[in-house]
């Protein structure tokens, strides 16, 4: 099979060239608790002006059977090295795509329109490491157009160690769908990501990224299919979304820092979580994360920081309000002890978690405890702070397991830790 299956009669890849574009762009309001500066503009505003009456001329490709890689190839080259150009995927075409790059840097702002669906080739032996699409090295990318991404994900989670205990979770290599790294000035707006064969967007030394009306969804025993997943990112913006997976919906872990989670909806998952950090004795830092108006529905968890025994680092200054839980398992919970085996002999090092705040939160338990607080005997969770916190479990009042915390409870809390 080519680079790009046929899956319907024509299949056209699209290249438009733009001979304009109103480059204003302004700051979101919304949030101006975030720096909103000249440099991080471009990032969090589209052109004042619609796209489309800008485009011409339109150059089209027939990607036929004789070298299609090379057709996609020249494609993007062409976008990438024309001043701001489109390459675009129409709403009447599906392609089914092997793993590929498209790499930059570009020579200056770039558009991907999805308005069709791309799916993942469903033979495993194409993948040659964990990613099927990525973005490397683009800046001044975006992302959008209505369309679908479909990792054909079925193929690949029958076989993980959580569905198969004959299969070892050492040899798991089933890919990520969508990849950006070392992108910046990235938006990403209006797709709908499905199925992903493990994660469905990871973010990876990326800085001045927005990302906006995204759906994405995977079944709710999917294995490891993390909804958005940001690793050493830095000024990043995750808005108006919904997202359903089988495993975390949002996961921020190491070299993360300024992210703003706004408007999103949650379930199935794992909720939203910071970590795990400190895994295998490293060093680990988040910092500056908010996260505003979420609701979370039947989740396995709700919000959630996880680091490991034996780590070194800090999660610091993390906000957590505004936020609904519908009968979610363990709505807030921090665990400095976090393990995945059996055995975890006690270690002294430890990922320090301080400078959490938690408001505003309602909503319904699953767990008779709905906060757990299981910190570090050396070196406990301090300035905690919960107000305005209403959690029942069956229509009664929740309770609190807490250890090892410093925290201060402002307005009406409940439940309540006994310290």
């Amino acid at each position: 099979m080519g680079l790009i299956s046929r899956v319907s009669k024509h299949l056209v890849l699209t290249l438009v060239v733009l001979i304009s574009i109103v480059s204003h762009f302004s700051c979101n309001e919304d949030y101006d608790q975030f720096d909103c500066d000249e440099n991080i503009a471009p990032a969090l505003a589209p052109a004042r002006s619609p796209l489309a009456p800008a485009l011409s001329p339109d150059i089209s490709h027939d990607i036929g059977d004789d070298d299609p890689h090379k057709e996609l190839k020249e494609a993007w080259n062409k976008a990438c090295s024309t001043n701001n150009g489109v390459l675009v995927m129409p709403a009447t075409e599906s392609y089914q795509l092997k793993p590929i790059t498209f790499s930059g840097p570009c020579k200056s702002h770039t558009t991907v329109m999805i308005t069709g669906t791309i799916e993942a080739s469903m033979d495993m032996s194409d993948y040659k490491d964990r990613h099927w699409l990525v973005f490397k090295d683009v800046n001044n990318l975006k992302v959008k157009g209505g369309g679908t991404i479909d990792g054909n994900g079925k193929i690949w989670w029958e076989k993980s160690c959580k569905k198969n205990s004959s299969k070892s979770c050492e040899e798991e290599n089933a890919p990520t769908a969508l990849t950006f790294s070392g992108c910046n000035d990235l938006r990403i707006d209006n797709l709908r990501i499905r199925n992903a064969q493990q994660m469905h967007i990871s973010f990876q030394k990326c800085k001045r990224v927005v990302t906006s009306n995204l759906i994405i969804s995977a079944p709710g025993d999917s294995p490891n299919t993390d909804g958005i997943h940001i690793t050493a990112t830095k000024n990043i913006r995750i808005l108006n979304s919904v997202i359903g997976t089988g495993d975390d919906c949002i996961s921020i872990v190491s070299g993360s820092q300024d992210i703003l989670v706004s408007d999103v909806t949650c379930g199935p998952g794992h909720g939203i979580s910071i970590g795990s950090l400190g895994e295998g004795e490293s060093e680990a830092h988040v910092s500056d994360v908010l996260v505003n108006r979420a609701t979370l529905f039947r989740t396995t968890n709700g919000v959630r920081i996880k680091t490991w025994q034996g780590g070194r680092g800090r999660a610091t200054n993390i906000m957590f309000e505004n936020i609904d839980m519908f009968d979610v398992k363990n709505p807030i919970i921090i665990d400095q002890n976090y393990c995945n085996s059996k055995s975890c002999p006690p270690k002294e090092s430890v990922v320090v978690v301080s400078h959490v705040y938690y408001r505003n939160i309602k909503g319904t338990s699953q767990t008779k405890s709905a906060i757990i607080f299981n910190c570090s005997d050396n070196v406990p969770c301090h300035s905690i702070l919960l107000q305005d916190i209403m959690l029942s479990h069956d229509g009664f009042k929740a309770e609190a397991d807490c250890r090892n915390v410093q925290l201060v409870n402002k307005g009406i809390v409940s439940p309540k830790c006994n310290l």
